[in-house]
């Protein structure tokens, strides 16, 4: 018997979890990227530049451009668009370029 695409609705994914930004807890879907996971909680930038200070997120959403670097668990300079979310991720704000004499 052939399967239809109604056969393929019923999947049974995994169940949301939580992880943090900045200390506040956001939701997270199996198999989303931080940066999606952001993104559908409503936060935009997860860095500042090291000139100015001006706010980043994702821009290319492929992992080319560096605008989505983020701090995860405590490691910096992360392409939270590639990075994917797993329960109990710390995500914090990254200033700059993250750690001294890394140019990003």
């Amino acid at each position: 018997m052939a399967r239809t695409p109604a056969d393929l609705v019923r999947a049974d994914p995994d169940p949301p979890f939580e992880i943090t930004f900045d200390g506040r807890t956001v939701t997270a879907l199996p198999g989303q990227s931080v940066a999606a996971a952001l993104w559908a909680a409503g936060i935009l930038a997860w860095r500042t530049t090291r000139h100015g200070g001006r706010p980043r997120g994702a821009f290319c959403g492929i992992g080319q451009c560096y605008d989505c670097l983020a701090t995860v668990n405590g490691e910096p300079n992360r392409r939270a668009c590639l990075v994917p979310a797993r329960p109990g991720d710390a995500i914090t704000t990254q200033e700059g370029h993250g750690r001294a004499g890394l140019a990003v």
